[in-house]
C-alpha cells in the first residue's frame, strides 16, 4: 500500500501517458510560447508547493525532447551546497557538446574562471571536476586561476573590467548555443530554486540575469513566489524588500498552472492509493454497510475540498492517511467513510478543534454550532446534514457517563419527537432531528466517537487480515504489470 506519493514515470514516446490531471493542454501552450518567442527569456512557472510542478517540469522537458528542442534540467536544492551556482550551471550545459561546439565550450570555460577566480585556484579546479568530467577542462581553469590571481585582486573592483570579462562570457556562450544548429532555443529548466539556501537562491537569479541571459536560451524557473521571496527577504535581511519589483527585474514571463478540478483530484487520489482494495474488496461486498462507502467518501471529500483552501500537498496527505487508517478495519466492520473523513479533516486542517473535541470541550450545541460553519452546508446538503447527526451523536456517546450526556431528542405532549438541537440554518434544522431519530433506531446508536478517533491518532492495531487480503492482491496483480 502506498502511504507516500512517488515520482511518476515519465514515458520517453508519451510523456504524460501516465499524468492523470490533464495537463498536457498547459505544456503544449508553453511549448508553443518558446516556439514563438525564440530570443533569450526567463519563463517562471509559478505554483504552490506540492502542486506537482517538478512533475510537469519533467513531463515537458521530455515533450519537448522529442520536438527536437534541446533540454537542461537543473534541480537547484540538490546542488545549493556549493558556494557558486556558476560552475554547477556551466556542468549542466557540458552535457550539450559535440564534436562542433567542443571547443567553444572550453572558451566558455575560460571566460567563466575569470569570474570566479575569487575562489582559491585549487577549490575552482576540485569543484569543477567535481560536475564537469573533462580534465582538459578542469586544468585550464586551475592554469587559468593560477595565471590570473594576482591580476584579479588589483582589479577586481574595477568595473571596467569586469564588465568587459562578462561581454566576453556572454558573447562564447551564445557561440556555444548557436552551434548546436538545432534551429530552436536551448531551454534550460531550473527546479526547486525556492528550496535553496537564500543566499544560493539569490545568487543564481542573479547569475542567470547577468551571465547566462543570452539569445538562444530560454530559462524556465519552477518555483512557489511567496516561499522564494522568503528566501529575498532572508538574504536582504528586511521584511520591507518589495519582492514582486524584484522579481520583475529576472523574470520576463508568469505562468501559472491551473489547478485540476477537486472531483478530478479526488477520483485521482482515490485510485492512486487504491482505496478500491478495501471499499470494494470481496470481503466487503458480502455486507451491506459497506455499499455506500465509495460514495460518501468522495462526495464528502470534494465537498470539504471545494470550500477549503487545503494545498494539493494538504488533499493528498488527508487521502493517505485516511487509507492506511483503513487498514485498522476488520471487512465486516464499519467505516464511517464520511465521518472518518470529516475527522482526518479537521485533524490536518483544525487541529485545535481537533483535539477540543477529544476532550469534549463543547457543548452538543456548540458543537453543531462550529459544524454548521465546517462542513459543507448548501441549505439542503442531506449528506452533510446526516453526517452532522452522526458527527454530534457518537461526541455526545463519548462523555464518560451516561448522566453527563445531553439529549438530543424528546417527545412533546401530542406524542411527536422533537429535537434540543438546532441547527442555526433554521429550515433545515426539522431534518436534522429527522436524521436523530433515524440514528436512534440504528444499532450503532451506542457508538462513541473513539471509535474513529483511535483510529485516526493510530492507537487502535492494524487489522493482520486486513493488510494480508491487500498485500496477497497487490502480489497477484504485480504479475500482470
Amino acid at each position: 500500500m502506498k502511504i507516500k506519493h512517488s515520482e511518476i514515470d515519465v514515458n520517453e514516446q508519451n510523456p504524460f501517458a501516465n499524468c492523470k490531471l490533464e495537463r498536457k493542454q498547459y505544456a503544449d501552450v508553453l511549448s508553443d510560447v518558446v516556439k514563438t518567442c525564440t530570443d533569450g527569456f526567463v519563463l517562471a512557472i509559478n505554483n504552490e508547493w506540492g502542486t506537482g510542478k517538478t512533475t510537469f517540469v519533467k513531463m515537458w522537458q521530455q515533450a519537448l525532447r522529442n520536438d527536437g528542442f534541446q533540454t537542461v534540467y537543473f534541480n537547484a536544492w540538490e546542488n545549493d551546497f556549493e558556494s557558486n551556482p556558476i560552475i554547477a550551471i556551466m556542468s549542466e550545459l557540458q552535457s550539450l557538446t559535440n564534436d562542433k561546439n567542443g571547443e567553444i565550450f572550453k572558451t566558455v570555460v575560460e571566460k567563466g574562471a575569470i569570474l570566479t577566480k575569487h575562489i582559491l585556484p585549487a577549490l575552482v579546479k576540485s569543484v569543477a571536476k567535481k560536475y564537469i568530467d573533462v580534465d582538459e577542462i578542469t586544468d585550464a581553469i586551475g592554469n587559468l586561476t593560477k595565471g590570473t590571481t594576482e591580476i584579479f585582486e588589483k582589479e577586481i573592483n574595477e568595473y571596467a573590467t569586469k564588465k568587459k570579462t562578462v561581454v566576453e562570457f556572454r558573447k562564447e556562450l551564445e557561440k556555444f548555443i548557436k552551434k548546436a544548429e538545432t534551429g530552436k532555443p536551448l531551454v534550460f529548466i531550473i527546479d526547486e530554486l525556492d528550496r535553496c539556501r537564500p543566499d544560493y537562491a539569490v545568487e543564481v537569479l542573479e547569475q542567470v540575469k547577468h551571465f547566462f541571459s543570452v539569445q538562444g536560451i530560454v530559462f524556465v524557473l519552477s518555483i512557489d513566489k511567496k516561499h522564494l521571496a522568503s528566501s529575498i527577504k532572508g538574504y536582504y535581511g528586511s521584511e520591507n524588500i518589495d519582492t514582486d519589483e524584484y522579481l520583475r527585474r529576472f523574470i520576463d514571463l508568469e505562468y501559472s498552472i491551473p489547478k485540476p478540478t477537486t472531483e478530478l483530484f479526488c477520483e485521482y487520489l482515490y485510485d492512486y492509493y487504491s482505496f478500491d482494495d478495501f471499499f470494494s474488496s470481496n470481503e466487503r461486498m458480502y455486507y451491506k454497510n459497506s455499499t455506500y462507502d465509495k460514495e460518501n467518501f468522495l462526495t464528502i471529500s470534494e465537498q470539504l475540498f471545494n470550500q477549503s483552501n487545503a494545498t494539493l500537498r494538504q488533499q493528498e496527505k488527508m487521502f493517505a492517511l485516511t487509507r492506511l487508517i483503513l487498514l485498522s478495519f476488520d471487512s465486516r466492520e464499519r467505516t464511517f467513510s464520511h465521518l472518518l473523513f470529516v475527522l482526518v479533516y479537521i485533524k490536518t486542517m483544525k487541529n485545535e478543534l481537533y483535539e477540543a473535541i477529544k476532550n469534549n470541550v463543547y457543548s452538543l450545541q456548540e458543537l453543531c454550532n462550529i459544524l454548521d460553519d465546517l462542513l459543507p452546508f448548501k441549505y439542503d446538503n442531506s449528506s452533510s446534514l446526516y453526517i452532522q447527526a452522526l458527527f454530534l451523536q457518537f461526541y455526545n456517546n463519548n462523555r464518560e457517563y451516561y448522566m453527563n450526556q445531553e439529549k438530543t431528542l424528546d417527545t412533546n405532549e401530542r406524542g411527536h419527537r422533537i429535537g434540543f438541537i438546532k441547527s442555526k440554518f433554521e429550515t433545515v434544522s426539522d431534518k436534522l432531528t429527522t436524521y436523530f431519530e433515524q440514528i436512534d433506531k440504528s444499532d450503532w446508536r451506542d457508538l462513541d466517537l473513539n471509535y474513529l478517533l483511535k483510529r485516526i491518532d493510530l492507537i487502535s492495531p492494524m487489522n493482520k487480515r486486513t493488510i494480508l487480503s491487500q498485500k496477497i492482491k497487490h502480489k497477484n496483480s504485480r504479475q500482470y504489470d
